[in-house]
């Protein structure tokens, strides 16, 4: 179950900081019917979980078999994870209202695949962080983490879709900053616990 719930939590973290999905999902919650706005959800929520399941599985696979590799990315990993959690902690990020989000349901499809899959900064984003997490876990435990950070992509999406419908008078500026600290000093915390798994690793080297 700490599994899982680590899981959750680093997910919730990496899904929450306030990019392109959330911007897109966020103006399209102001602006559409609900029933619009949820199958957006489920759209970006495909997208989110098959890269954040590409990047946990596919570096994790390739640093099992490489301990050095492993070691490495580890060490790497924990530093990109410390850096972006500072980013989220000093980022100002405002509103879009000029987003536009009444388009054809096909290129809201084209567009999520685009702005999730095709960003660079995210794939190497979630491969460093999510290959790093990986090399820390228990031998059997990597489903139960995967099923967290599945569950966390549902679990913010849907509800920031709902928050926004619900409170779109009062969601602002002062609201996006807020988030961005709180998953700034998440995703900081988890990034010494790795830089920390990487100083064990590398001390017996010094023995």
């Amino acid at each position: 179950m700490d599994i899982y719930l680590q899981g959750l939590t680093i997910g919730l973290a990496y899904c929450a900081p306030i990019g392109l999905q959330n911007l897109f999902l966020i103006n399209t919650a102001l602006t559409q019917r609900r029933s619009r706005v949820y199958l957006t959800v489920l759209i970006i929520i495909f997208f989110d979980i098959t890269l954040g399941m590409a990047c946990f599985f596919g570096i994790g696979a390739i640093m099992s078999a490489s301990p050095i590799l492993e070691m490495i990315i580890l060490g790497i990993g924990s530093l990109i994870v410390i850096w972006i959690g500072q980013g989220l902690v000093r980022a100002h990020d405002t509103m879009d209202s000029n987003t536009k989000v009444d388009i054809p349901i096909a290129k809201v499809i084209t567009t999520a695949c685009v702005v999730t899959w095709f960003n660079p900064q995210a794939l190497i984003d979630g491969s460093m962080m999510l290959g790093a997490f990986k090399a820390t876990l228990p031998a059997g435990t990597d489903f139960l983490f995967a099923g967290g950070f599945a569950s966390a992509s549902v679990i913010w999406f849907t509800s920031v879709a709902t928050i926004v419908s619900l409170f779109s008078a009062k969601f602002n500026d002062k609201a996006l900053r807020i988030i961005n600290i709180i998953c700034g000093v998440v995703i900081i915390f988890y990034g010494l616990k790795l830089l920390w798994s990487f100083i064990q690793m590398i001390l017996p080297s010094f023995g």
